[in-house]
């Protein structure tokens, strides 16, 4: 790369097969743009359903720069901006009218996110809005970084803003991708326990190993809401992190516990949800859909990080130029983050 131009991976059509490296010139920053080199990116299974044209609604310009998370270092700011300096360590927001309080109209309408439909950051160098841009915990890596803008916030946002969770409460987290294991690292600094449930044994032993306090094995008990209400002692759980979707929500139901709350993030099971609706009258179940948060938000959670000593959960770190491979691996089921090292 010469001083005046950059890599970036380009997707021209729909589909992983396409996606393709390409060089071209580096972006310029505007009066309130903040140019960054990106250190390092993460993925969410939002980013896979993107490159595969199933989530989309309307087709983005392409070629596009697919991808929603990274972390990287301020090296030029427009003429005009002020919220941060060359050297800034940061991150950007996903939504990106996002900034405090309701969603704005045009949020809903048209998803304005990064990563699909608006350009994303895999690539070398990105411009963002310095309004969007966020400062990194100063505890955390780059790479670590890289994994809070949709992981880490939806789980916040679900917890905090939505939920309210309080100490002495139950959470159960669902499987042990990025957002579960957030939900159980936030969940316990915040003096909740936590159950996790997954298909597997290994997995769960893993996160016990991070402070779960209970775990459902459910390829053995496939309805876990029974398992769950006994060990809580009949009481159910006050939270669900819902990553499921689809027939799973009719758990979900059964295991709260009277006033819980379900934080409806996921749809791995299916995009239509269904659930019965005596349980929920009975139990004053609320049912809440959370989609990442906005960047208020995402400050406090960084501050809230950085006091609590908390540490992304990365499944394995890819270089640039193995960006398919790290997509490849995501549809395996990593266990917490997968990563990709963009910087040298």
């Amino acid at each position: 790369m010469t001083a005046n131009m950059m890599t970036s991976w380009h997707l021209p059509s729909f589909g992983i097969e396409n996606l393709s490296m390409v060089s071209g010139p580096l972006p310029r920053p505007g009066p309130h743009d903040v140019l960054v080199k990106v250190a390092a990116v993460s993925l969410n299974y939002r980013d896979r359903l993107v490159i595969n044209g199933a989530l989309l609604p309307d087709r983005p310009a392409m070629p596009f720069v697919p991808v929603s998370d990274m972390a990287g270092e301020v090296i030029q700011v427009g003429s005009r901006s002020t919220r941060f300096r060359v050297g800034d360590r940061v991150m950007g927001n996903f939504w990106t009218q996002w900034l405090d309080g309701e969603p704005p109209r045009a949020m809903l309408r048209h998803g304005l996110s990064l990563g699909g439909p608006l350009p994303g950051m895999l690539a070398e160098y990105v411009v963002l809005p310095e309004a969007i841009a966020v400062s990194a915990p100063n505890t955390l890596s780059y790479e670590e970084a890289s994994t809070l803008p949709v992981a880490a916030l939806t789980a916040w946002f679900a917890l905090v803003e939505a939920g309210k969770l309080r100490k002495g409460q139950t959470v159960l987290v669902q499987g042990t991708g990025g957002v579960s294991l957030f939900g159980l690292q936030f969940a316990r600094a915040l003096g909740a326990r936590v159950i996790v449930t997954s298909r597997g044994d290994d997995k769960l032993a893993r996160a016990n190993a991070l402070g779960a306090w209970a775990g459902i094995n459910t390829t053995q008990v496939p309805a876990w809401a029974q398992a769950a209400i006994e060990l809580t002692g009949g009481n159910g759980v006050d939270h669900v992190l819902e990553l499921m979707g689809g027939d799973n929500l009719h758990q979900s139901v059964e295991a709260l516990a009277g006033g819980g709350h379900i934080l409806q993030i996921g749809f791995m099971s299916g995009t239509e949800i269904r659930m019965p609706a005596i349980p929920l009258q009975l139990r004053r179940g609320t049912l809440t859909g959370v989609s990442v948060g906005h960047r208020r938000a995402f400050d406090d959670m960084n501050t809230f990080i950085d006091r609590h000593g908390i540490k992304p959960v990365i499944d394995k770190v890819f270089s640039f130029a193995e960006a398919p491979a790290a997509l490849a691996r995501l549809e395996r089921g990593p266990f917490g983050k997968i990563v990709i090292r963009v910087g040298k």
